[in-house]
């Protein structure tokens, strides 16, 4: 990060100087200061931190559910003007004038319990009445009292809650790490993509430059009468051919330098120029470590366990959702009443309640085994499944172990095809000057030299996308042999 850093200050330095010369603002970057930077300035890293500290005030709020809550409550003023029907000795029906107030003021703490799904609290509690036509003032109070709501046979969402919430919250924070190796993995692929147009277009142009000798050279060896003017003619069309190619290769530069720098973030202008990320001694990579590492950090893993508690959570929610449904509500306490708000507090009287609220349905026609019989064949899908995305993560990881051990040894092989290309073409090229080799045979060593070189640069490619394609399924750094970790 710190040599990133000190590259763009230098880069804005050397551009500010370049373009008051107008010269063009070269900007030299390495695989590494391009993931890093991407993972620092790209929208899909911010994006991936929003994310992160959104699942994190969830979790947040899931927890403050478990902890006491501090509640008040009031109603003032509460004043009403009217005519009230009331209802007289005799049966008759009068319409009285009403004008009075009826405020109040509470103060709880609630706590709720997840092992039983009920809530306890302590409470107090304050009314005032005042009727202004008769000129009458009374006051009602709850001093203290202590409850208990608690559903009985009934759902218990909180208990569930504490076994799931947290998965969730883990599978967050995973897949935060697997968001920005992801990053990691796509600004690989938007680096050889530059890289390899770069080479395209140093090719393009080295082939223009050599073209042109070696038709300069054949042009004097025509007026010699030492070459035919079929030759003169495959070199004409050969270098129309180059030409066209040094065109197209600007142009997939600048397309393939756009993608770069939006995917990255880089603000700055000015050309970029990419280094070949040779590989230094590549790790040896174990496919049982490999699927080890995947299971202990991968999102993925910890979601088989979370998809299989849900799925039971829903068959106890459907079996307790038809059945007897009560709640037992119990209060102890001391209220008083009086004239004045003193009174409220002096000698207070005991006050209780208890109440068992029940409801049992004695004839749903079967809506309650079919609740229970679909959440059952849910869960019996879901367990079906979790084990094919078992089978399916585990072959994922064993194919790229596989693959990238395969890509190393294309790496080698390729990179000695790159050398012996580039000697045969020079060896070519030295026969043709001095008149032993043909234009055909020319042509075709300059195909394989260039072909040589994007297979080189195609076998880099893959090698690291493969490398961090595998950090991306395990979330594991097999160079450092530790566990990926981001703050």
């Amino acid at each position: 990060m710190r040599t990133l850093i000190i590259l763009l200050i230098l880069g804005l330095i050397t551009g500010s100087a370049a373009r008051a010369s107008g010269q063009e603002v070269r900007i030299t970057l390495t695989l590494a200061q391009v993931i890093q930077q991407a993972k620092d300035h790209s929208l899909a890293a911010r994006q991936a931190v929003t994310t992160r500290e959104t699942r994190y005030w969830e979790y947040r709020r899931f927890q403050s559910n478990f902890k006491p809550q501090l509640l008040l409550d009031g109603r003032a003023p509460a004043f009403s003007r009217s005519f009230d029907e009331v209802i007289q000795p005799d049966g008759s029906r009068q319409f009285q004038p009403v004008r009075n107030n009826n405020s109040s003021a509470g103060l709880s703490l609630e706590q709720n319990v997840a092992r039983t799904g009920g809530v306890i609290y302590a409470a107090s509690q304050l009314q005032r009445f005042d009727d202004f036509i008769r000129d009458f003032r009374q006051y009602n109070g709850t001093v203290f009292a202590i409850g208990l709501s608690q559903p009985l046979f009934q759902f218990n969402a909180m208990k569930w809650d504490r076994r799931i919430e947290p998965l969730k919250y883990q599978e967050s924070r995973q897949e935060y790490i697997a968001s920005m190796e992801e990053i990691a993995y796509n600004a690989t692929l938007y680096y050889f993509e530059l890289l390899l147009a770069q080479v395209n277009q140093s090719i393009a142009e080295t082939n223009l430059k050599n073209t042109e000798e070696i038709l300069r050279i054949a042009n004097e060896k025509f007026e010699l009468g030492k070459t035919s003017r079929n030759e003169i003619l495959q070199l004409q069309l050969e270098l129309l051919k180059v030409q066209k190619a040094v065109g197209s290769a600007k142009r997939d530069l600048e397309i393939a330098t756009l993608n770069l720098k939006t995917f990255i973030g880089l603000q700055q202008d000015g050309r970029l120029e990419l280094t070949e990320p040779v590989p230094g001694q590549s790790p040896n990579i174990g496919a049982e470590q490999a699927l080890q590492e995947a299971y202990a950090n991968r999102a993925d893993a910890i979601a088989f366990g979370r998809r299989l508690l849900e799925a039971e959570r829903d068959v106890v929610k459907a079996e307790k959702d038809g059945g007897i449904n009560a709640t037992l509500t119990a209060n102890l306490g001391f209220s008083n009443r009086g004239a004045t708000l003193t009174d409220v507090y002096r000698s207070p009287q005991n006050q209780e309640l208890i109440t068992l609220s029940l409801s049992l349905p004695l004839l749903d026609w079967g809506r309650r085994e079919s609740s229970v019989k679909t959440a059952q064949a849910n869960q019996t899908l879901a367990s079906y499944a979790v084990e094919q995305d078992r089978q399916l993560f585990a072959q994922a990881i064993y194919t790229q172990v596989t693959l990238f051990d395969m890509l190393k040894e294309q790496l080698t092989l390729t990179t000695r095809a790159d050398a012996i290309a580039a000697e045969k073409y020079e060896i070519a090229r030295e026969r043709y000057v001095l008149g032993n080799l043909s234009v055909t045979d020319l042509s075709i060593a300059f195909t394989e030299k260039d072909q040589a070189k994007r297979d080189y640069i195609g076998a880099l490619r893959d090698y690291w996308s493969a490398y961090y394609r595998l950090r991306y399924l395990t979330l594991f750094d097999f160079e450092k042999q530790t566990k990926i970790f981001y703050e």
